[in-house]
């Protein structure tokens, strides 16, 4: 029976996750203290991103600090506090963590310390199942960040962008449950944003797609506290000006509603939001899951989906890295954020008939408890969303309005890999294959020519079109070698 051979794949996400896991909990101690007079305060936002190719699923770190040097040997540190965050859902995009208010000054150098660094990666097996092993590092293992050129802090506010560099993160970068458990040794760059007004992207404070649970909200002064699974919590102000999905408006916010935020950063260093979406509208019991699929089984309404950020009422009960849901009765969606559906030269959809493994999703449910198959846990929703994928041009061309690039993804890449697994309800034709669209709006924010022959990390919504698979572009980044 297929939900016996489902659940003896997910027997072995469980096994290696929990493995991972148990050998990854370290407790977290506080950072260095400030030295140095404070000269003048300075507004800033440190905004995580990544770089990375598809070889690694999930990439979580423990901040203990972050420190400054100036040009003078003034020392500031960026957290009080621990600090958690994950990566992987960050490739190319970008999420504020913490606002700070620093010395304005000229500083030359940075420096980290960290607890317990994890990173997963999803690999085949033999036996044609998948599992999920994962690498980790020591409770204190070092930590590089480069400054690649002084920075001035200075003005009202400003970004600092912590970009993860996972691929030089990883030794050997690969995914294989015979790789001796790989060193991982976090490789940071830090680099200023340059705020603009209005801001475009992420280079210019722009952050999209945040995802979180509302924790409250200050109708005074028309504001929201979101709490992200990952670890950061965002203070976010809402103005006339901002779009509403899923929900009539502010008014009709309240606690423990799952969101989907488009915000910038603004001249005194707060977060307006452009777009707040609610995927459901009830909060009670409510879990939520984001990640990719792994599995969409043919012979009942049953799909494997790995929780890259999880949180809501279930996941107390449980730190394991794949979930079993059933989605016969799940309202379908696609994120809000992309508004030119309509113009695509084929038709975007999401449904029981389209859904594939790889696809990024947002679920949501309201079970009191994990339950087995057949029944398994209920999706209320599932909203398609955004996601990067790393490959190699190997042809363009045009549809309508749309300039096509025809990528290539690596056999590494989720995609090809979840895509061999017999019993699926959706057959790609090609799993190794991405046609993806560019249109007048996509933020191309790549140093190299777009041509045949070079690698690029492509972010947007990506969708099963009779068995191909196209993605409807919103930005473009350089990619990382294969």
């Amino acid at each position: 029976m297929l939900y016996h051979r489902l659940l003896h794949r997910v027997s072995r996400f469980l096994l290696l996750s929990a493995v991972a896991l148990a050998a990854a909990i370290a407790g977290c101690g506080s950072g260095t203290d400030t030295t140095g007079p404070v000269l003048r305060g300075n507004t800033t936002v440190v905004v995580l991103s990544s770089t990375a190719n598809d070889q690694i699923s999930q990439f979580n770190v423990s901040f203990n600090s972050l420190t400054l040097t100036s040009q003078s040997g003034k020392v500031v540190n960026l957290f009080t506090t621990a600090q958690k965050a994950e990566f992987m859902h960050l490739n190319g995009s970008a999420e504020p963590l913490i606002t700070v208010s620093i010395p304005e000054d000229v500083y030359t150098a940075a420096s980290l310390t960290i607890q317990s660094p994890e990173a997963h990666c999803v690999t085949l097996l033999q036996t044609g199942g998948l599992a999920i092993p994962g690498f980790f590092s020591g409770s204190t293992p070092a930590a590089t960040v480069s400054v690649p050129s002084p920075f001035t802090v200075t003005g009202t506010a400003m970004g600092l962008l912590l970009n993860l560099q996972v691929s030089q993160s990883v030794t050997p970068a690969n995914c294989s449950l015979t790789s001796n458990n790989p060193s991982v040794t976090p490789t940071f760059t830090l680099t200023p944003v340059t705020l603009a007004s209005p801001p475009t992207n992420v280079q210019n404070g722009k952050m999209t797609s945040l995802v979180g649970l509302i924790s409250s909200i200050n109708a005074t002064t028309n504001s929201l506290t979101v709490t992200a699974a990952d670890g950061p919590t965002w203070s976010v102000q809402s103005s006339n000006s901002t779009a509403y999905q899923g929900v009539a408006g502010f008014s009709t916010l309240v606690a423990g509603l799952p969101v989907d935020l488009d915000v910038s950063i603004q001249q005194d260093g707060s977060l307006m939001a452009s777009r707040v979406a609610v995927q459901d509208a009830n909060p009670t019991n409510l879990s939520t899951v984001s990640g990719p699929l792994l599995l969409v089984a043919s012979s009942e309404p049953a799909l494997v989906t790995f929780a890259r950020e999880k949180q809501g009422f279930l996941f107390p009960q449980s730190g394991d890295d794949a979930f079993q849901l059933s989605f016969g009765n799940a309202v379908y969606q696609i994120s809000g954020q992309f508004t030119n559906l309509q113009s695509l030269p084929f038709a975007p959809m999401l449904n029981a008939g389209t859904i594939f493994a790889g696809q990024n999703v947002s679920i949501t449910a309201h079970a009191v408890t994990f339950a087995s198959g057949p029944t398994y846990v209920p999706a209320t929703t599932m909203t398609l969303m955004p996601q990067t994928i790393n490959g190699t041009v190997i042809a363009v061309g045009s549809e309508g309005s749309f300039t096509t690039y025809t990528v290539s993804l690596a056999a590494y890449d989720l995609i090809p890999i979840v895509a061999v697994q017999p019993g699926q309800t959706t057959a790609t034709t090609n799993p190794s294959s991405v046609v993806v669209y560019l249109d007048s709006n996509t933020q191309q924010l790549n140093s190299k020519q777009l041509t045949v022959g070079n690698v690029f990390r492509f972010n947007g919504l990506l969708f099963n079109d009779s068995g191909t698979l196209r993605l409807d572009c919103v930005q473009v980044n350089d990619g990382v070698p294969e």
